[in-house]
């Protein structure tokens, strides 16, 4: 049986502690404080999409605050965030090339029968479990956009 996220974060915050990395291991703590968070508030156990769907939020989150250090010409704190987000990635699946999504959003669309942007949440819901954590849903999202207006 394969390592949840969660044991290898468990893990990999162990290895840290060894190994006295302290950056590293407060992003592993973090991480797993959230996923113990979402386990509480909602009386849960975490399965492997629900812990890439906190992995992805906690990635946006931190994409966000990069933005908005840059904007206040506060590179230390942006390098901080990016640390962060790189740690989160190593967790996650490895990233979809772009034409393996486009196929994927093509594929879907066809079995939804989608014709119009109104259907693009039937298309949503085919996607959303194949691609967590694997794809970023906003580029996911302009792709359906596109094709279901025609575009190319």
């Amino acid at each position: 049986m394969s390592q949840t996220i969660k044991e290898k974060v468990l893990e990999e915050t162990k290895a840290a502690m060894k190994a006295q990395d302290k950056e590293r291991l407060m992003v592993l703590r973090l991480i797993s404080s959230e996923f113990k968070r979402v386990e509480v508030d909602e009386r849960i156990v975490l399965d492997s999409t629900r812990e890439l769907a906190i992995l992805d939020k906690m990635q946006k989150q931190r994409r966000d605050s990069i933005e908005q250090y840059k904007a206040a010409n506060r590179n230390e704190l942006a390098e901080k965030e990016q640390f962060e987000i790189d740690v989160i990635q190593s967790f996650k699946p490895e990233a979809l090339s772009e034409a393996a999504v486009k196929d994927l959003v093509a594929a879907a669309i066809k079995e939804s029968s989608a014709a119009s942007i109104q259907d693009m949440g039937k298309v949503m819901a085919i996607l959303k479990p194949q691609l967590q954590g694997r794809a970023d849903m906003g580029q996911v999202s302009a792709i359906i956009k596109a094709l279901l207006s025609g575009q190319p």
